[in-house]
């Protein structure tokens, strides 16, 4: 990732909110392209009406696999206000990881998403990605927190 796939101050009360306001986002900085932002909302959609990505603790990680992208698209936003992401917990997400997946990559995503929800499970790891004053701090939280994972660190 990199500091245009930070949203510091993600609006929205609700997830579509939320995941529409991330995928302009993406769109508006060239990392998602603007013929697929219907698609990829759907897909984000779709999979939110399975079950919700908020996975607890103010955090929500919601995913998708398109088949027309090439490579992983990621971004991270933070509200202050918290959004109705209808939770496991019940509880508003602050903290949201939006990833979208080829199709291609389904098996090693995964482990990915397994790998992001234990560093999410780390408190002191929220406070740190809340308390952040830029993207380029967010980025260093992820960067060294993949760091200590590659190493066999413990979290």
């Amino acid at each position: 990732m990199c500091p245009k796939q930070v949203i510091l101050d993600l609006k929205g009360e609700i997830c579509a909110d939320a995941l529409s306001n991330m995928v302009d986002h993406l769109v508006s900085r060239g990392v998602l392209e603007a013929s697929l932002r219907q698609e990829v909302l759907q897909l984000l959609e779709e999979r939110e009406r399975q079950v919700s990505t908020g996975i607890g603790s103010g955090v929500a990680i919601p995913h998708a696999f398109s088949s027309s992208i090439d490579e992983v698209v990621a971004a991270f936003g933070r509200s202050e206000e918290g959004i109705d992401f209808e939770a496991i917990d019940n509880a508003p997400v602050h903290l949201v990881m939006l990833l979208i997946v080829p199709e291609k990559e389904r098996s090693m995503h995964l482990q990915t998403l397994a790998a992001i929800a234990k560093m999410f499970h780390n408190c002191s790891i929220r406070q740190q990605l809340q308390d952040a004053g830029s993207s380029g701090d967010i980025l260093d939280i992820f960067d060294a927190e993949s760091s200590s994972v590659r190493a066999g660190g413990e979290n």
